[in-house]
């Protein structure tokens, strides 16, 4: 009977224990991540959308041809999203979705519109057609970083809703952000006249997010004095200089026409965005109901199994967007003969 219940209690650790103490906060730190990874890569698609507003018909082929082999596999990232904050979280996710579920709804809407719009514009050679859903692909580009900002500064600051001043404002930061992701990213990829303007609307947005940036923050301290310690924190001050610096180095960069670094540095500003988010979140899951991480997390068994498959899956995903962007390193054609399948 002893050696029988002493070859059980490796299974029963396994299932009363997490692998790791931390594995819990790991886990939050991936909800982060992911967060983070899709709004860099997926923002600088939006930023293309916005700034294909202003652009003539040529430009706008370009500006298609440029991102259209990434763009779609940058969506995937939001999908990682959500599964690593169900499969840690469950409880969290349910509710987290439950309370901003109109708000997600018009997120996916906007993605939608926006894929609808670069897709059929090509359809028809009507002009009017054409203008309809570049009008589309527009409205949808802006759209979906507005609600997802808008979403995340609900989310961090326990916000039942995204209509109020402070999520607004971050709404509208992030449009800023991906404005200047959008501009560095096809300085890199298009090598044409065009870079002139681009660096203007990109130096302009940078500016544009640190002012927002600025703005939401101070009006956080005012609107929650209950978050104001964690504002006024030293990691939030670093993240503050950090940003600062970062929106410097990419306003000197895009000026001194090196554009990789203009690029590298909006990343920075699209890291820090998440850091900021991960901050103010720490160490609760659902700042609105007051669950904390201890409080959501999935039940060691399942969190060891999913563990066990993040270990293996999440470098295969990272593997192929090293390889995916490697790919398509080089700048895109001048004729803008891409167009999305």
């Amino acid at each position: 009977m002893t050696e029988s219940l002493s070859a059980t209690e490796p299974a029963l650790a396994a299932t009363s224990a997490y692998l790791v103490e931390s594995l819990p906060e790991l886990w939050f730190g991936l909800v982060v991540a992911t967060f983070g990874v899709y709004l860099l890569l997926d923002g600088f698609d939006f930023g293309v959308g916005v700034l294909f507003a202003e652009a003539d018909e040529t430009d706008r082929r370009q500006f298609l041809a440029a991102f259209g082999p990434l763009w779609k596999a940058n969506e995937v990232w939001l999908v990682l999203f959500g599964t690593v904050l169900f499969a840690g979280f469950p409880a969290a996710y349910a509710a987290i979705l439950g309370r901003y579920y109109l708000a997600v709804f018009a997120l996916l809407l906007a993605l939608g519109l926006r894929g609808l719009g670069s897709k059929f514009r090509g359809e028809r050679d009507d002009e009017r057609w054409v203008r309809f859903w570049d009008r589309c692909f527009v409205v949808g580009s802006a759209a979906a970083p507005f609600l997802l900002g808008a979403f995340a500064a609900s989310w961090a600051l326990g916000e039942p809703s995204v209509i109020a001043v402070v999520p607004l404002l971050a709404g509208a930061a992030t449009v800023a952000l991906v404005t200047a992701l959008g501009a560095a990213f096809l300085c890199v990829k298009l090598e044409s006249p065009i870079r002139d303007r681009l660096v203007r609307r990109g130096r302009a947005a940078t500016a544009g997010y640190v002012a927002l940036g600025t703005v939401t923050l101070v009006a956080s301290v005012i609107r929650y004095p209950a978050l104001r310690s964690e504002i006024q924190s030293v990691p939030m001050g670093g993240l503050c200089i950090g940003t600062i610096a970062c929106a410097g180095i990419a306003v000197a960069a895009a000026t001194g026409n090196r554009y990789r670094w203009f690029a590298v540095a909006t990343a920075g500003l699209a890291v820090a965005f998440a850091a900021f988010i991960g901050v103010l979140l720490y160490p609760a899951i659902d700042p609105a109901t007051g669950t904390t991480i201890a409080d959501a997390v999935a039940a060691p068994l399942s969190l060891n199994l999913t563990t066990g498959f993040a270990v293996v899956f999440l470098p295969l995903i990272g593997s192929y967007f090293v390889v995916l962007y490697s790919l398509f390193d080089d700048p895109a054609s001048d004729s803008g003969q891409y167009q999305h399948g």
